[in-house]
């Protein structure tokens, strides 16, 4: 691949045309808000411009909703000898392209499964995608060619290829993406009228749970409205977890001895089943997961403390496999929660406490 078009010029498509460009791609940018276009060549994506000749590839990263129409209009002027989108939704472009009476050839849909809580040209970077699946949905109809130039750009972009059905793709994303968004900021939205009192004992736990509801959402009432059936059938099963969560909790709160026992094995039911859901989301680098020994380290809030602790853990040669920080309330320090091998925890520990951190048994 030599040269492509970029049209949209978001967090996507900026951090595609930034990985593209490192490349020694030809990029070209545009976007229906010249101004993004112009911030995204400023930062080394590429010209703001159409190009004069048809490019090899043209990439569009427009919300779900303007896909087709985007693609069509490309597709109509000849723009690329291949086409693909990078939208969160996969089958209703798909649809919609066929209706419009496209040919299909020379296109394939695709996602990156990347992004962050950030959205615009400011907040993309050429790294975003390294390492992180790109899911490509190829039908019968799609040219060899193009599959293959989809997959220059996977490869280019430092991911990794998963070829999938395209409603298969969309059913995925509601149960891993698209269903936790709207679980988070449900939790998030107990908070907005919360006593004070109450959201002063916030911790990590909330912190987690809530991280992805600070998401704009405009872009998600665009990801939404694309795929609003399997993110419904979703909702409706942990509705009756809800549900039956609720009765057995209600349960507990009885006078009857029977009632309680059942009340107490439904909530441990419902325990259970989420550590056999959360065993199977793969681990590190994609590998299967695996159970590491946490050391944790209390460690003041100023500069230059991580990178003292990190060097540290390096001079005891154990490898950091994870970390968490949790911030005190109130207070310049936090917890450090180091995730390493089991077998490495004995180790680090005693080098740590050598160097003077403290430890929390």
């Amino acid at each position: 691949m030599r040269t492509a078009l970029v049209i949209g010029t978001g967090l996507m498509g900026t951090s595609a045309a930034l990985a593209l460009t490192a490349r020694g791609v030809d990029v070209h940018l545009t976007d229906h808000d010249g101004s993004a276009a112009r911030t995204a060549a400023a930062l080394g994506a590429g010209t703001a411009g159409v190009p004069d000749e048809p490019v090899d590839l043209v990439v569009v990263a427009v919300p779900p909703a303007h896909v087709a129409t985007s693609l069509a209009d490309a597709l109509g002027r000849g723009l690329g000898r291949g086409y693909l989108d990078v939208a969160s939704v996969k089958g209703g472009p798909r649809r919609e392209l066929e209706a419009l009476g496209c040919d299909l050839s020379r296109y394939i849909g695709t996602h990156p499964m990347a992004g962050r809580e950030r959205s615009g040209p400011l907040a993309a970077s050429a790294d975003l995608f390294e390492g992180r699946p790109w899911v490509l949905t190829p039908t019968p109809a799609t040219d060899t060619e193009v599959l293959n130039l989809a997959l220059e750009l996977v490869a280019l972009c430092r991911a990794v290829p998963v070829v999938m059905d395209a409603d298969a793709h969309d059913r995925a994303v509601a149960l891993v993406s698209h269903t936790p968004q709207l679980v988070s900021s449900m939790v998030a939205a107990r908070l907005e009228h919360a006593e004070d009192s109450a959201v002063r004992l916030c911790g990590q736990g909330i912190l987690d749970v809530t991280r992805i509801a600070g998401s704009q959402p405009a872009m998600w009432m665009d990801i939404l409205t694309a795929n609003p059936g399997p993110v419904a059938d979703v909702l409706a099963d942990l509705a009756t977890d809800l549900s039956e969560t609720v009765a057995a909790l209600r349960s507990l709160q009885s006078a009857d001895d029977a009632k309680r026992r059942d009340g107490a094995a439904g909530i441990e039911d419902i325990l259970r089943r989420g550590n056999a859901g959360r065993a199977k989301v793969p681990g590190k680098h994609g590998a299967a997961p695996t159970t590491y020994e946490v050391v944790a380290v209390l460690i003041g809030d100023q500069p230059g403390e991580l990178a003292r602790l990190f060097a540290d853990a390096g001079a005891a040669g154990v490898n950091i496999e994870d970390v968490r920080i949790e911030h005190a309330t109130a207070q310049q320090a936090g917890l450090v929660n180091l995730l390493v091998e089991p077998r490495s925890a004995p180790k680090l520990a005693a080098a740590l406490r050598e160097r003077g951190w403290a430890l929390r048994q």
